[in-house]
């Protein structure tokens, strides 16, 4: 009598655990077993935050495996991208990435990692617009209206930022460099108080968030002007892109993005991908795509790889023509 064990004699069990001890598979290696974590490097209750709360439900849904958040914030991100650089590569700490991982290595003189070599794609989950906005008294009314009154008066003109090298920092600087324009930019500690100024009038253009500016133009404090992407929003579907209003070619977005250590194993790295294009279907994503106006993708490692090397050099080419650094 053979013993059985789960359907299985204990006999075949052998064999198959020899099978896979010689051909240098681990006899009963299940990814994931223990905790999954993910870091996020900035303070809680923002939206890279959120995101990464609510792929982690939804992950830890199909793989069976607790998946926690870890906050790392600080030095534009560096402190939590350095945290998974360093890491083992073994599926068990992962990265929460977003724009200012593409734009970091050119703000910053020298990083505490690579970029490129001490990270593997696993999936670009989410990309989402910045919306140019105006006080609702402004007198403008379209992309063209600005560019003409940038052109008018030079430096007349003030953007609010919330801080060097972020999207609407940057956004910014793309636009005057494409229309030829100067304008002036006033850069503050977060988008709250840099939107606060907008309604007050003491600056008069921002790019922003969708999240940070959706409730404000549906009640009226301010005036969409266009998004930044190249394609129109789901979220604001009625509004122009600042391509098709006046300046051919531009685009800006922001996007989220699972990174994990360099070295880490395909397969590892093909299950989580599985995972999170499984959690962009779940309704918790949906209903939080439509606060963020994210555009759900969960693309796959290597179209995550491409998309973000084209990000690294198109952000390069403004940093450099503006002649940003972080010192």
């Amino acid at each position: 009598m053979q013993v059985q064990y789960k359907g299985k004699s204990l006999a075949a069990l052998f064999v198959l655990a020899t099978v896979m001890l010689l051909s240098g598979m681990p006899a009963f290696a299940a990814y994931p077993d223990r905790v999954i974590k993910i870091i996020v490097p900035f303070a809680p209750g923002g939206g890279t935050d959120a995101i990464a709360r609510v792929l982690a439900q939804e992950m830890t849904k199909d793989l069976g495996a607790s998946i926690i958040i870890e906050n790392k914030p600080g030095a534009g991100t560096i402190i939590g991208a350095q945290a998974v650089a360093t890491a083992e590569g073994d599926g068990y700490t992962l990265l929460m990435g977003t724009f200012a991982h593409a734009v970091n290595p050119s703000l910053n003189a020298k990083l505490p990692f690579d970029p490129n070599k001490d990270f593997s794609p696993v999936a670009l989950v989410a990309r989402s617009p910045n919306i140019v906005v105006v006080n609702p008294k402004s007198p403008f009314r379209s992309i063209a209206d600005l560019i003409a009154a940038a052109k008018a008066e030079p430096d007349k003109i003030s953007y609010g930022t919330f801080g060097t090298g972020t999207s609407a920092h940057l956004a910014g600087e793309m636009f005057k460099h494409m229309a030829k324009v100067n304008m002036t930019t006033v850069p503050y500690k977060g988008s709250a108080p840099a939107i606060t100024d907008l309604i007050g009038g003491q600056i008069q253009v921002m790019f922003t968030t969708v999240a940070s500016a959706a409730s404000l133009i549906e009640g009226g404090q301010l005036r969409a002007l266009a998004v930044t992407t190249a394609e129109r929003s789901p979220a604001f579907p009625q509004l122009p892109t600042v391509a098709e209003t006046g300046l051919p070619g531009f685009e800006a977005e922001t996007w989220y993005g699972l990174l994990a250590p360099a070295k880490t194993p395909p397969d590892i790295i093909d299950r989580l991908n599985k995972s999170a294009a499984k959690a962009a279907q779940a309704d918790a994503f949906k209903k939080l795509s439509v606060n963020e106006g994210l555009v759900l993708i969960a693309a796959p490692p290597q179209e995550f790889g491409r998309y973000y090397r084209s990000e690294v050099e198109r952000w390069r080419r403004v940093i450099e023509e503006a002649g940003i650094k972080i010192e």
